[in-house]
């Protein structure tokens, strides 16, 4: 069988809070927008029967105080799925009404390996505080991972990282690995890459909601399946279903993370959802390889693109 993991990193957005935003309205806009956050996402989840992991990420805290986590983790743990680590390091130096103009390196793989560590380690304390089980998986906000941080993440003990992702590759992303990496391989840590699809030839785009039509989404998921891949990384956010102002629906989005349920519903005999925190038992150094080109996928991708951005995200 070819594992899913379905992500949503869940997170205060950085451009609400430079709008000026105090805690509560961001929340309402980053965490649950116009009625499609993640309480929208985790109903969905529970209606198809699914899995899916919240890479929360509790560095906010350090601007906004521990209550804001501790909804999100409460939240999340109640419907049954798992919260595991996200850290963007941006918030260490904010302050709620700085509107981010505060003197910052926003990308992890910016620190020094031992400023990583402390970073990653108060991290833990903090999503630990706001009520989550001990994280045995990481994602680095941007995917701005290096090898620096694999080797961090090892020494504290958690087990898995899913930062790789070749459409961030070479950077922010940079892990030593080549950018079509998408089969889990042992660094120390478990790396689980984030699944590509090749959108032309030597152009890799990542499996997003925002990124790829229900189509193009199918089509990775039956591509992992009949090539017996050993996992799919599928990538959301707690934002990704509304418009970017987090004021309405985006539709597009909403059907798309619908048709991917259904999607891994119908499949779950072939492709079952998992968590990390199941430890499941994954096939390493696998050759698997994105999925390959196809225009007439693009091209309708590109049309509901063209939708998207010029009515279903415009503020409300």
């Amino acid at each position: 069988m070819t594992l899913a993991f379905l992500t949503i990193d869940t997170e205060f957005a950085w451009r609400h809070h430079q709008a000026g935003y105090g805690c509560d309205e961001i929340y309402r806009r980053s965490i649950e927008p116009a009625g499609v956050g993640i309480g929208h996402q985790l109903a969905r989840l529970a209606e198809h029967r699914l899995k899916a992991c919240f890479f929360v990420d509790p560095m906010s805290a350090l601007t906004y105080g521990l209550d804001h986590v501790r909804r999100i983790v409460d939240t999340v743990s109640s419907a049954g799925q798992e919260v595991q680590l996200h850290l963007h390091p941006n918030w260490c130096a904010a302050r709620p009404d700085d509107r981010g103009e505060v003197n910052v390196r926003h990308e992890l793989r910016d620190y020094a390996p031992s400023e990583q560590r402390s970073l990653i380690a108060g991290a833990v304390e903090l999503l630990v505080a706001a009520g989550a089980p001990s994280p045995v998986a990481f994602r680095a906000g941007s995917y701005a991972a290096d090898d620096w941080t694999l080797a961090a993440l090892g020494e504290l003990g958690l087990r898995y990282d899913s930062s790789h992702n070749g459409a961030c590759h070479p950077w922010p992303g940079g892990i030593g690995l080549d950018a079509r990496q998408i089969a889990p391989v042992e660094r120390g840590v478990l790396e689980v890459p984030v699944t590509v699809i090749e959108d032309a030839p030597g152009m890799l785009r990542t499996a997003q909601i925002c990124a790829l039509s229900a189509g193009e989404m199918r089509a990775t998921i039956a591509h992992a399946a009949m090539n017996q891949h050993a996992a799919v990384t599928i990538v959301g956010h707690s934002f990704e279903l509304a418009n970017r102002a987090g004021t309405r629906p985006n539709t597009v989005h909403v059907r798309r993370f619908e048709a991917l349920c259904e999607t891994l519903d119908e499949l779950r005999d072939t492709v079952p959802t998992t968590h990390f925190g199941d430890r499941p038992a994954m096939e390493l150094g696998r050759d698997d390889l994105p999925l390959g080109p196809n225009r007439f996928r693009k091209r309708w991708r590109q049309a509901e693109q063209l939708w998207s951005n010029w009515v279903e995200e415009r503020a409300a």
